[in-house]
């Protein structure tokens, strides 16, 4: 009898590994569509991390030449397996690799740099499965509905990729074609954040006290010195393990934008309602979108040719002014976030282009991807524009008055250094007056670390529409960062009209009196002249002191005849 059933028992096993090899080799199996093999690798990665570091770094004398080249080598090791794990993985995790990415302030380069990839060379899906999707959602074939259609995608991103194609009446188009699984795959990540949130919610915390300590006794870092290369970056990871370690709210943020990122019709409507919105600047562009070939899984685009706002080579080639993308990208966004409140909260590199424009040869932006938007309330928009023409301004009262009010209690003082991305003495001396420097880039990198348990306190009272607000303003950082334009007093003053406009602008709104709206109207004129004139001051004693260098140095040079 027992033979009976272990011979029965063998010939089960077999079959059912034979039936899974098939499926396997088929591509009718996938083993991303297991939850548990998408948290195993991400378990899995996050230990190899942790012995990396551990064994690599602990019998090197610390802050040694040997130990800072050493650490360098575990960070960009450490950093290519986090890559290969949002590959690996798809779907969310991409979308918190693009957002790593996204932090030249805050991360190691060998981090920022390696997860850069992610935001257009991320894993693409076959032609099979593109053919598949705009069969089932358009009902025909690629070939009936298009004269060509490039094999290979222009960029691949966690949800989606884009193809170039030729409508049949000749008009060139950009295909945007969901990835067939990422709606499973993504709601299987959110239903295990949350589960993971909740059995494993009495691991997490034990893990990390010993992990930190384990740390400190073995490889004694600095905190300051660690920053988030390393230990951090594995908090981070851990907390994305087990979300409701103060970071439950990033499930709830994910479950609630996801659905409207994987709706590609909410995304062209928000495409229109933003151009018409932004109308008045002819710099920019958002491509047309052509309705008829549109689904929630399909969306079909003008085709519109540009590079990364981010590639400073492509500009210099074409001869594009760098400081005037910046500029343009400032106007952009301050107009959504401060008088509009309606904020595209994805501007990554791949997501914003530029170009000359056919017409006038004058730089053009080009803003793609609009699935993630944020709506702001009038109060809190109101209480942001209040906030930043108090940071503008050097008024501190009014910096702790309205980070206050926006839910950052006690913590105000790091609630604007996280706005501004600069530090507290900068802050005090008013972030319009010099723009960032190296060594104070460095210092906010290496106190990150100290601040973690107080951010995480942060990002938890906060609104949840400022959570979507920080990771704009890091996206727009890191290009900034790697423009070369990081926070000059151009932007800010720009950020300044903005604000007095959206603040006159309500009050006019909220009175009946004519003479009163008069007064604001006046008072609106006088301030917006003041920064005109204060910009014009700005540039005269640059060019001055501009003339006042290259005298010096012709006097100090002479040229020789």
């Amino acid at each position: 009898m027992a033979r009976r059933a272990l011979k029965l028992a063998s010939w089960t096993s077999m079959a059912l590994a034979a039936s899974g090899f098939y499926l396997y080799s088929n591509k009718y199996l996938d083993p991303n569509d297991f939850g548990a093999v998408r948290v195993g690798r991400a378990v899995a990665t996050t230990a190899v991390i942790s012995y990396d570091y551990f064994t690599s770094l602990r019998s090197v004398p610390y802050g040694s030449e040997e130990y800072l080249q050493l650490r360098s080598k575990v960070h960009l090791r450490s950093a290519r397996r986090l890559c290969e794990l949002c590959c690996a993985n798809r779907g969310t995790f991409i979308k918190v690799g693009q957002h790593l990415g996204a932090l030249d302030y805050l991360l190691p380069e060998e981090y920022t740099s390696t997860l850069k990839v992610l935001h257009s060379q991320a894993p693409q899906s076959s032609m099979q499965e593109v053919r598949q999707v705009i069969r089932e959602d358009l009902g025909k074939e690629i070939h009936d509905l298009f004269v060509s259609f490039d094999d290979t995608p222009l960029g691949a991103a966690s949800l989606a990729q884009v193809h170039k194609a030729v409508l049949r009446d000749g008009r060139t188009v950009a295909v945007k074609v969901q990835h067939p699984k990422v709606q499973a795959q993504s709601s299987k990540d959110i239903l295990l954040m949350e589960n993971a949130g909740t059995s494993l919610k009495c691991l997490a915390s034990p893990w990390l006290i010993h992990y930190r300590a384990f740390i400190c006794e073995f490889v004694k870092p600095s905190p300051m010195q660690w920053g988030l290369g390393g230990f951090q970056v594995l908090v981070l990871a851990v907390k994305q393990l087990f979300p409701e370690f103060e970071f439950m709210w990033l499930v709830d943020e994910a479950k609630k934008n996801l659905p409207l990122e994987l709706d590609f019709l909410s995304e062209g409507r928000n495409a229109e309602k933003v151009a018409q919105m932004l109308k008045q600047f002819d710099f920019l562009k958002i491509p047309r979108i052509y309705w008829e070939l549109s689904t929630k899984r399909v969306l079909l685009m003008e085709f519109v040719d540009g590079g990364q706002v981010n590639d400073r080579g492509y500009m210099e080639r074409n001869k594009i002014d760098v400081s005037e993308v910046s500029r343009h990208l400032g106007k952009i966004y301050s107009e959504m976030i401060f008088v509009n409140g309606f904020v595209h909260c994805d501007p990554h590199p791949g997501n914003v282009l530029v170009r000359k424009h056919p017409g006038t040869g004058k730089a053009e932006v080009i803003l793609l991807d609009h699935g993630l938007y944020q709506v702001l309330t009038e109060e809190f928009r109101l209480d942001y524009c209040h906030l930043w023409q108090s940071l503008i301004w050097r008024d501190m009262k009014k910096v702790k008055k309205y980070s206050q009010r926006l839910g950052a209690g006690e913590l105000y003082p790091l609630f604007a250094c996280m706005l501004t991305a600069r530090s507290w003495n900068s802050v005090n001396r008013g972030i319009s007056q010099a723009p960032v420097t190296a060594a104070e880039e460095s210092e906010i990198r290496d106190n990150a670390a100290n601040y973690l348990p107080q951010i995480s306190q942060l990002l938890s009272h906060v609104p949840r529409q400022m959570l979507l607000i920080f990771k704009t303003n890091d996206l727009l950082r890191g290009i900034e960062a790697a423009l070369g334009t990081r926070a000059s007093a151009s932007s800010f003053l720009n950020m300044s009209r903005c604000c007095i406009r959206a603040l006159a602008s309500h009050k006019k709104k909220n009175t009946c009196s004519f003479f009163r709206r008069t007064q604001i109207s006046f008072s609106e004129a006088f301030n917006l002249w003041q920064i005109n004139l204060h910009e014009f001051i700005l540039s005269v004693k640059g060019l001055r002191l501009a003339n006042w260098v290259l005298a010096l140095l012709c006097w100090l040079f002479p040229a020789s005849h």
